[in-house]
């Protein structure tokens, strides 16, 4: 649904009620995460934009792939590190980086440094998505209603 048709800065569109999808225990792992979903605010449905902070030592999400789906990051302010396949790369504000669906390559952000770091994520919103998280027991598979579905990678639902 669109909420608005107007500009706004950004930091106004509102926190989601929840402040992440993952089951627990994996929910506790992106505290201090803020992520306003400008794309959803404004009922754009071919691709997500999101705005998020992380706070000093928080992550954007568990490393992970996409199967379909394909992922941008630009890093606004901070020195957020990106971890993508295993190498760490310290980012600045104009930094950005592009994840192709479909490579295999685990991409995750983390904030070390003492300061707030924030950066848009921007993805396509093909159907049928799913998303790999190497190092953990957790799978997500995205249905027709664009919901997340997460299991333990045998299937087995949390």
């Amino acid at each position: 649904m669109t909420r608005s048709l107007v500009p706004l800065p950004s930091i106004e569109v509102p926190l989601p009620k929840a402040s992440t999808c993952y089951p627990p225990p994996f929910d506790r792992l992106v505290a201090g995460r803020h992520k306003r979903k400008l794309g959803d605010h404004f009922g754009l449905k071919n691709f997500g934009i999101n705005f998020t902070i992380l706070e000093p030592g928080a992550v954007s999400a568990l490393a992970h792939h996409h199967s379909l789906q394909d992922e941008f990051i630009y890093v606004l302010e901070g020195h957020p590190t990106l971890i993508l396949g295993g190498q760490e790369h310290r980012l600045e504000p104009g930094d950005c980086c592009g994840f192709p669906a479909g490579r295999g390559i685990a991409a995750q952000l983390v904030n070390h440094s003492e300061h707030p770091a924030s950066f848009l994520e921007i993805g396509d919103r093909t159907a049928g998505d799913e998303a790999v998280y190497p190092h953990d027991d957790l799978k997500a598979v995205q249905s027709s209603d664009g919901c997340w579905r997460f299991t333990h990678k045998d299937g087995r639902p949390y």
